[in-house]
């Protein structure tokens, strides 16, 4: 059985052509530790995006579709998913469904991706599959956003191959710390090998607890060694964020007034701001009414400073 993102990975740099660059923006969420708000990052930002006038899809590349069900669409094996368009039986114009968010549009994960990794060892320019079959969709969407599975695998090397930036959740604590060499690591093999336009998008710390040295001193490092890649939006813990998705609803659309979902659309803004773009909305005033308290301030979202530098490992 292939596990590891590493046996696909060549040893040396491979050459490629590239497609023209679309004019929209493909980010892949991606960490390949569990539990660290992938999917809800990439919901909750989706939905933002969408509420701020921005058309956006969304895809569920995770097996155990959390994603989907996030979204209120109940689990299908039946249905065209990820899984059908990666194998090439379907397109992804063809398995794209549409939510009740205006803006928001879905490509619905299935649990048969579990055998994806196994059932595209052997296909032709399998590390492309799902890069090639969102060519024909790209001009459609300005954010396309894939929720990546918690492993590095043939899965989620198909996402960052097929991603212009990538985005990286993670909680503030030491494993949280390791973990990041080794996904950046990776990530300069990917872009190395398969994907050169391949960049930084940004970190997001996620289930930051600010009254905690720990998180204090984890998020100081973060910002040394990644400055401006560093989302200067960080999300807090809050129950709404953990209670939205039993109600089939993203926090931004379930209760947009409580922190977790404050910081999304924060997010969201930021990432408007980073990639030269406007909410298509006129932006909406606060919905916090009373001022941030002072140990609040680090979920605000200054304006991200200029740097040339883009992607800090090399290449």
């Amino acid at each position: 059985m292939v596990t590891a993102m590493a046996d696909f990975l060549p040893s040396s740099p491979l050459t490629e052509t590239t497609s023209p660059k679309s004019p929209s923006k493909t980010i892949a969420v991606v960490n390949q530790k569990g539990g660290v708000g992938k999917t809800t990052t990439a919901t909750n930002l989706a939905a933002a995006l969408a509420l701020d006038g921005v058309n956006t899809l969304l895809i569920d590349v995770d097996p155990q579709a959390n994603t989907t069900g996030g979204l209120g669409l109940p689990r299908d094996e039946a249905r065209i998913s990820v899984y059908d368009v990666m194998l090439g039986n379907n397109t992804a114009a063809e398995a794209i469904l549409p939510t009740e968010i205006k803006n928001l549009s879905l490509l619905p994960g299935s649990k048969n991706m579990i055998g994806a990794n196994l059932e595209l060892v052997t296909a032709e320019r399998r590390e492309f599959r799902l890069r090639e079959a969102l060519e024909p969709i790209r001009k459609e969407y300005d954010f396309i956003l894939l929720d990546c599975p918690p492993a590095l695998d043939l899965l989620t090397l198909n996402s960052l191959v097929a991603a212009d930036g990538l985005l990286v959740p993670m909680q503030a604590e030491y494993f949280a710390l390791e973990g990041i060499s080794e996904l950046m690591s990776t990530l300069d093999r990917v872009a190395a090998a398969f994907n050169p336009e391949l960049k930084l998008e940004g970190v997001l710390l996620t289930m930051f607890d600010d009254r905690t040295i720990l998180s204090q001193q984890v998020r100081a490092n973060l910002q040394e060694f990644f400055s401006e890649k560093l989302f200067t939006t960080v999300i807090p813990r809050n129950i709404r964020l953990a209670e939205a998705p039993s109600h089939g609803k993203p926090c931004v659309v379930y209760d947009p007034r409580s922190r977790g979902a404050e910081a999304y659309f924060e997010l969201a803004h930021e990432l408007l701001h980073r990639n030269g773009m406007r909410p298509a909305i006129r932006p909406r005033k606060r919905l916090i009414v009373d001022p941030i308290p002072p140990h609040r301030e680090i979920i605000s979202t200054p304006e991200p400073k200029k740097k040339s530098r883009i992607w800090p490992f090399g290449g």
